[in-house]
């Protein structure tokens, strides 16, 4: 069981394609997205893609629990969250899960989706490397995956690297 955990950014739209390339290399995939990031995706679309529900927020007590993850891909992260992730905050479904994760011996790999202007701040480079000192990997740097600087950042959602996060996970 692979979840795709989504953030609010530009790149969220194609998640599909992240999706398609997880379950053609075996995965069951579970999409959870932030709040912010249900207006940039097709949840229908994807509960159709995965026969899964897209979560954003914690069950209800009676409710039943879903399986555990084996894996987890963060993708589109966001500097917010990749930022809130390495500091521990757990103020949505999204981040409690990425929470408990890595004490839990779950793989966790991060795909950025940030412009180089946040990508060059110190908060944001401490973050990546504390998340690799525990173990997540953070495809960030040079062929993995670099920050765009393109306004509007079309290009950078076509060129946005999804196989590589299932690439990692192998």
């Amino acid at each position: 069981m692979l979840y795709v955990l989504v953030c609010a950014s530009g790149a969220a739209g194609e998640v599909g394609r992240l999706v398609t390339l997880a379950q053609a290399d075996g995965w069951e995939v579970q999409v959870v997205a932030t709040p912010s990031a249900l207006a940039f995706i097709d949840a229908a679309a994807l509960q159709e893609q995965t026969g899964r529900a897209v979560r954003s927020r914690y069950r209800a007590p009676t409710d039943p629990r879903p399986p555990r993850p084996d894996a987890i891909i963060l993708a589109p992260a966001t500097y917010n969250t990749i930022n809130k992730f390495a500091l521990g905050i757990a103020d949505t479904y999204v981040l409690g899960l990425l929470a408990e994760s890595p004490g839990l011996g779950i793989p966790v790999v991060v795909l950025p989706y940030v412009n180089r202007a946040l990508a060059v701040r110190e908060p944001f480079r401490r973050s990546v490397e504390q998340l690799r000192a525990e173990g997540v990997t953070v495809l960030f740097g040079p062929g993995e995956w670099e920050p765009h600087d393109t306004p509007d950042g079309a290009e950078a959602i076509a060129a946005f690297p999804w196989e590589r996060a299932v690439h990692a996970l192998r």
